[in-house]
Order: C-alpha cells, then sequence, then structure tokens
C-alpha cells in the first residue's frame, strides 16, 4: 500500500521495518525476509575511507534505527573531541560546547513548549467563549475577563455583566426568552461547526501528520522507527493552530495528549542546530524523551509528573542522563507556563482544590469500586474505539475525513447545548466536579437545604440533605456521563489534534460526583449505621464528594492509558491533593487490574498495533517455546537466501541483486561453498557507495571485482580496477545460533533496540530474522495460529 492512498496513514508506506503487519500476507513470502539493518559494536564502523562517503550510516523514512551502530558512532566522536580539546583553545571551546549542548537543546525545548502551551490555553479558552458571546469592551478577552473589572455583577450571577453580550442580544436584541435560546444555539451550533471544518481542512491540506493524539507515533519513534515530517516544523504550526480550533469546538477531547506531540516537534526542530543530535538518531531520542516530559509539564501543570510519564510510558531509551535532562526540561516549561499565567488564578495547576476534611478508612471501599468503573471503561472504551477505529479504515467512511469530522461535530454541539454541563469546556466541567461545595459555590450541585440556626459562615460546612437543585444536577450529570461515553469513542481517531485524557477525566470525574454524594447523603440520613457512627457525628463534615470526583477522574484516565506511578503524581500535582495520594493508589491500581483482566493493552499500545508499527513492547511478556529456527527466513519454501561473497562477485552482480530483491541488507560470507559469515552489508549503503564510487573513482565499472576482505585478491592485469567496500562492511553483526529460544531472542531486539540478527549454525548462516518477523510471529501466537515453519534444522540434528 503507498502513502499517497491516504495522507493520514503514515504507517502504510515505505518499506522495510515500516510495513503494517496486516499488509505481509498479502505480499508473499519473498518480501516478508526483509533484512533490517546492521548492529555494529566495532569501531570499524567510522573507519571509513580516508574521505567518508556521504549518506552511508543514514536512514530511509520508515526504517528502524541502528541503536547499537549509533551508540558506536557517539562513542566515537566523543573520543575524537577529547582527543583534541587540548590540541588550541577552539577545540577545548569545542568540546565545552558539545557538552553543554544537551543542556541547551532541552532548555530551548522547554522554553517553546511554555510559551506555545499558554498560546494554546489563552486562545482556546478565548474561542470556546466565542461560541457564546463576545466582550464589547475588549474583543480579545474571553467572558472570565470581560466581567472582571464590572461592578454591576451580581453573587448570584456573577457571570453576567453588561459588557458581555451573548449571540443573540446581538443579533435579535433579547436576552432571555425562547427567541434567544434559539438564536444562542443556532450560534453555538454555527461556530461548532467553523472550527471544526477549518480546523480538519488545515490538516488534511497542509499537515496530515497533524491529527489525532500523536502518542502512539511518539512511542514508536522513541522506539526507533523513522516518520519522517512526523516531527517538523508544518506540523509543529498547524498542530497548534488546529489544536486550539478542535478544543474550541466542543469536540469530546482534550489537548494534553496532542501538547506531547507539540513538544516533541519543538525539540526535534531545536536538536537540527546542534550536530551532536543532528546527525545520531539515538541522541536525537533522548532530547525527544525530555521533550515529552515537557509536553506533560505544561499540559497539566505537573513537572514531575512529566518526567514520570516520559520513564513510565513513552521513552524505550531512558538512560540517567537523560531523566536529568527531562526534569530540567519539564522545570523550565512549567516556569514559562507559570510566567504567562494563563488560566488566570496564579497558579501552575489546572484544578486546584482545598479540601477540608480528611478521608476515612471505610472510603477505600468506595474509591475502590470506582476503580472498577475506571477499568470496566478503560476496557470498553479501547475494544469500541479500535472496532470503530478498523472500521473507518476498512470502509469508504474513511476516505471521507472531513465530512466524519462535521458529522461528530454535529451531533456533539446539537446534544450537548441544552445540557449546562456538557456544554461548558470540559476543563471547566472537571473544575466544578472537583470542587468542595464552600458557603461561596453558587452551583447547582451545592444547593443544598441549609441549616437556618447557622449564624456563622465557616470552611467545614457540615454535611447536609440534598435539595432540588442537587438532584436536578445529578440527573443532567448522568446523561452527561452517557453522552460522554458515547462521543468520546466516535472522536478519538478523528482527523483533527484529539487528546484523550481530558475526556477520560471528566467521565471519572462525572461517576465519582454522582458516587460521591450518594455517599454523603448515605452518611446524613444514616449516620447511625455502624459503619458511619465512629466518625461521622451528626452536623460533622464527613464525606467530601468533589475528593470522589477526583479519585474517579485517575481511575478511568488509568483504565484507558494502564499509566500507575506517573499518572497519580500527574493528578496529585494537577489538583495540589497530596493528602489523598492513598486513595488515588488505590483506584489507580484498582483500574490497572480489572482492566488487564479484559486485555493488557492500554490505548496507546491498541491503536500502535492497529496502524501496524514496527513496536516491540516491554511490557509484553513473551511465554511460547519456539525457537530462532521456528522463526527466521528464508523457510523452505521461499527463495533461498540472498547473500554476498567476500571477494567473487562484480558491480554489476550486486547491483543486479539489489535490483531485483526488496530486501534491506544482505549477510556477506567467504564464498558460496563455505557460507562461514564474514558481516553484514546494509542496502543503502550499497547503493551509496557504488554510486559514490563510479562519480569519483577512475576505473569503476560493472565489470570491477568488489572486495570486502582486508586485502585485495591478485587480479590479472587487464582486469579494471577494484571496488575496496570493506569501510560499510559490518564486521561483528549480531548472530544467534538457531536452537536460541524466542524469547531470548524478543528480550535481545527489545534492550538492544536491533533490527535485525543472523542465524547460524556452526558459523554457517541458516537465515536472518528481523524486527518485523518478530512482530509477525508474536501476532501469529496471540491468534494461537501455529507459525508456518517446518523445523528441518532440528531433523538434521
Amino acid at each position: 500500500m503507498d502513502v499517497s492512498s491516504d495522507p493520514y496513514l503514515p504507517y502504510d508506506g515505505g518499506g522495510g521495518d515500516g510495513i503494517p503487519l496486516r499488509e505481509l500476507h498479502k505480499r508473499g513470502t519473498h518480501y516478508t525476509m526483509t533484512n533490517g539493518g546492521s548492529i555494529n559494536s566495532s569501531t570499524h564502523l567510522l573507519d571509513l575511507l580516508d574521505e567518508p562517503i556521504p549518506g552511508v550510516g543514514t536512514y530511509d523514512d520508515f526504517h528502524t534505527i541502528d541503536w547499537v551502530r549509533e551508540k558506536c558512532k557517539d562513542r566515537e566522536r566523543h573520543r575524537r573531541i577529547n582527543s583534541k580539546k587540548k590540541e588550541s583553545a577552539w577545540e577545548m571551546t569545542k568540546s565545552l560546547y558539545d557538552a553543554w549542548s544537551g543542556w541547551l537543546v532541552v532548555t530551548l525545548t522547554g522554553l517553546a513548549s511554555g510559551a506555545l502551551a499558554g498560546l494554546i490555553d489563552i486562545a482556546a479558552d478565548w474561542m470556546t467563549d466565542l461560541k457564546e458571546g463576545i466582550c464589547l469592551s475588549a474583543l480579545w478577552f474571553n467572558h472570565e475577563q470581560c466581567c472582571w473589572g464590572s461592578n454591576e455583577t451580581t453573587f448570584e450571577e456573577r457571570d453576567k455583566c453588561p459588557q458581555w453580550k451573548t449571540w443573540a442580544e446581538l443579533i435579535i436584541g433579547q436576552a432571555e426568552g425562547p427567541g434567544s435560546y434559539i438564536m444562542n444555539y443556532i450560534m453555538y451550533i454555527f461556530w461548532a461547526l467553523s472550527f471544526a471544518f477549518l480546523a480538519v481542512s488545515l490538516v488534511k491540506v497542509f499537515a496530515p501528520y497533524a491529527c489525532g493524539s500523536g502518542i502512539p507515533e511518539i512511542k514508536t519513534i522513541l522506539s526507533g522507527f523513522i516518520i519522517r515530517g512526523y516531527l517538523g516544523k508544518w506540523t509543529l504550526m498547524i498542530k497548534t493552530i488546529t489544536l486550539v480550533l478542535a478544543v474550541a469546538s466542543g469536540l469530546s477531547l482534550g489537548k494534553e495528549g496532542p501538547l506531547v506531540h507539540v513538544a516533541c516537534c519543538c525539540g526535534n526542530i531545536f536538536s537540527y542546530l546542534f550536530p551532536k543530535y543532528s546527525t545520531n538518531e539515538a541522541k536525537k531520542r533522548e532530547v525527544l524523551s525530555a521533550a515529552s516530559a515537557a509536553g506533560v509539564s505544561v499540559a497539566f501543570g505537573a513537572p514531575i509528573g512529566g518526567v514520570l510519564f516520559s520513564l513510565e510510558e513513552v521513552s524505550y531509551y531512558f538512560p540517567l542522563k537523560t531523566l536529568w535532562r527531562s526534569f530540567f526540561a519539564a522545570l523550565v516549561a512549567a516556569f514559562v507556563l507559570r510566567s504567562i499565567n494563563p488560566f488566570g488564578n496564579s497558579r501552575l495547576v489546572l484544578f486546584y482544590v482545598e479540601y477540608h476534611t480528611p478521608w476515612y478508612l471505610f472510603e477505600l471501599l468506595p474509591f475502590i469500586l470506582l476503580g472498577v468503573f475506571g477499568g470496566l471503561w478503560g476496557a470498553f472504551f479501547i475494544r469500541a474505539n479500535i472496532a470503530w477505529c478498523r472500521r473507518r479504515k476498512s470502509t469508504k467512511f474513511g476516505k471521507y475525513p472531513v465530512l466524519e469530522v462535521i458529522i461528530v461535530a454535529a451531533i456533539t454541539a446539537v446534544i450537548a447545548f441544552p445540557n449546562p454541563y456538557t456544554r461548558l469546556n470540559t476543563s471547566e466541567l472537571i473544575k466544578e466536579l472537583f470542587t468542595d461545595c464552600g458557603p461561596l459555590e453558587s452551583s447547582s450541585l451545592c444547593d443544598y437545604r441549609n441549616d437556618m440556626n447557622a449564624s456563622k459562615i465557616v470552611d467545614d460546612i457540615p454535611d447536609r440533605p440534598a435539595g432540588t437543585g442537587v438532584y436536578s444536577a445529578i440527573w443532567q450529570l448522568c446523561l452527561a456521563l452517557i453522552f460522554k461515553i458515547i462521543m468520546t469513542v466516535f472522536t478519538f481517531g478523528i482527523k483533527v489534534p484529539s487528546g484523550l485524557f481530558i475526556p477520560s477525566m471528566a467521565i471519572g470525574a462525572i461517576a465519582g460526583r454522582i458516587v460521591g454524594i450518594a455517599v454523603e447523603q448515605l452518611a446524613y440520613y444514616h449516620h447511625d449505621w455502624f459503619i458511619f457512627k465512629e466518625w461521622c457525628e451528626v452536623g460533622a463534615d464527613c464525606i467530601t464528594p468533589g475528593l470522589y470526583a477526583m479519585v474517579g477522574a485517575a481511575a478511568c484516565l488509568g483504565g484507558v492509558t494502564r499509566m500507575t506511578v506517573s499518572l497519580v503524581v500527574i493528578v496529585f500535582e494537577l489538583t495540589g491533593g497530596l493528602e489523598y495520594i492513598v486513595p488515588l493508589m488505590a483506584a489507580v491500581m484498582t483500574s490497572k487490574w480489572v482492566g488487564d483482566a479484559f486485555g493488557r493493552e492500554g490505548i496507546y499500545e491498541a491503536h500502535i498495533r492497529l496502524n501496524g508499527y514496527p513496536f516491540l513492547d516491554a511490557k509484553e511478556e513473551f511465554t511460547h517455546t519456539t525457537l530462532a529456527a521456528d522463526v527466521m527466513r528464508p523457510r523452505r519454501s521461499d527463495p533461498p537466501l540472498a547473500v554476498l561473497t567476500q571477494d567473487n562477485m562484480t558491480v554489476e552482480d550486486i547491483e543486479n541483486l539489489i535490483n531485483e530483491t526488496s530486501y534491506n541488507g544482505f549477510p556477506v560470507i567467504m564464498s558460496k561453498e563455505s557460507q562461514r559469515l564474514v558481516g553484514f552489508a546494509l542496502r543503502r549503503d550499497l547503493t551509496i557507495a557504488i554510486e559514490s564510487a563510479r562519480k569519483k573513482q577512475e576505473g569503476i565499472v560493472g565489470s570491477s571485482r568488489v572486495c570486502f576482505a582486508q586485502h585485495t585478491p591478485s587480479l590479472p592485469a587487464e582486469s579494471p580496477r577494484p571496488l575496496k567496500l570493506r569501510s560499510i562492511l559490518d564486521m561483528s553483526p549480531f548472530t544467534v545460533t538457531d536452537h536460541t529460544p524466542m524469547e531470548i531472542v524478543v528480550d535481545i531486539f527489545r534492550k538492544l533496540g536491533l533490527r535485525q540478527c543472523l542465524v547460524t549454525h556452526n558459523g554457517i548462516v541458516l537465515g536472518i530474522i528481523t524486527k518485523k518477523n518478530i512482530l509477525e510471529h508474536l501476532e501469529q501466537l496471540k491468534q494461537h495460529v501455529e507459525p508456518l515453519v517446518i523445523r528441518y534444522i532440528r531433523s538434521h540434528n
């Protein structure tokens, strides 16, 4: 399948390791023997010709990097700089610049991430309020800012002021009544559709990679996969603009996941300013890990949670040095965001809460029940969303992304407007659900029947019977819960920037608030029950419904993503509720256990598998008893393994082999008779080296002998000049024997980041195992399909 067939599917194009598993059976066995790359642990890699061949050692699009070779290149570069730094002051300066470049690039990434996040927050708030009205005194103010300076607001209607005009007041001159309601309804739908249409159009025309969350692709890129343009400047620009539009349209999505993508784009762009990172794909991924931490830091105002998120959820390779730089990038990004103060509350956190009541041991039971709900929601959402995304890919509906976005936005806007809780911006909804009912709260969620004997306002308001406003709010919240569950399934994955953190937290917060109010009323009316009698006296403030909303939000997000440690830290940083870390831990762990009972994959891993990305999940256990011989290519029915000989092939022979096959590399053997392994040569390096030799070296023709050996064999005097290609040969390719258990092979691939390894028997090359072969094998085992391999090696022993 070609990339151009659908510009939104980066995983459906290219060659090598980028071929989706779902396409393997269509391509035949000949293609599946793709040799993925080279493993080099020797210094021969950089000990090239006197004049290095430009382009050798680089990677094609939709291919996997060679981690071992990249680390070797970096060590050699470091040795070269250290050996020269004492020669002159200039070399010493270059050495210091190289040493500090890592800190400089993460500083720039943090600064850019914080600034862009602040800009996105401010613009999204303004455009969200634009759906309801406009501030005549200052058009750039949102609703809250417009009424800050007004002296005509009242306590009950603090959001109403003469400076803020609804669209009904501006168009038909009515502030109340059916006509006003209908006009505001129409304008709400108009703006929602306009924002959604503009967002999807910009994505489709300018940057197809700007759609979606971005986290599945970031995880795949950090594991070593190359997706050209995914972290480019056009993607950054369009994702920033369309993220604001998508959030303002009212769709059931969040900006937190896409902010990680935005931060990684910043990290990728800034890494090109420093040769240490621009020329080394493995080093560049260290910057991207730090950028991921900065992205979560500005998304939630949670710098420590961002570092843990990068470590637990997205990073494939996370050395201690990257931990420090991730911490620093998150710190810088959070500092910039705090300086911008986009929320206008002089706080970094998004949902700051201040509860006055401690939690009690009995409450662990409803907290665990919320964890069960979160796990069930996560399992349901993953299955439903993946089923819908798979249907979108396999039907004509997926060919009309603009129409899909317009339909989803129209349904969302039409259903959301009548319900005040779905009409609210999702972040504002979560904030209201988290908030404890104090004496100054005017929300209907706080419409309790007050004790007429209370003479003074205190922080700890005792539990009271619910009033009509609370019961009305519960019904509205139940409808909002159903609406959010359904719409989030269909919204995540459409062709606009769409995050999942905030919608999942909203669903959990709604469920948690309903449970909290139920427990509160139970404690009020049945305070003499043994479960309440010891700690909940009459007139005491025992239950905090906002706490239940916070725990429910964490549980539902944990059920969807299967995060644990980083999620708990993010939530308590997000709310400032450090005292309630035990309930959060209990709920998150329960949601993970319940979700894992239905399937161990989180939503991001499920989308990685759906898209066919070559990602080996380190969390997945391999429990089968297959051997390397069962997985290696070629199989008995396949053509023999394509190999190069050490000094018996001509330039024309190699060019013919390259043109006739699609493999990405070839084992080099001593001779056809001995079949003993000498090394491994990449297809790309061979092509570049031959083209370069034809241009720069005289006498290189099609009949020139190609020599991979250290010494050129003696040739007849009339023979054309031989071509020496030992410099591009990997002299130490990674090998395993045919009897090596696949459990060990899979572990080697995960921990070393291999592209392929060769399979030998007594030093004789038998075949090759690529990363894609392993993924295909794992997929077959998941589906309980026996590998179609005849273990002919065992039969010979």
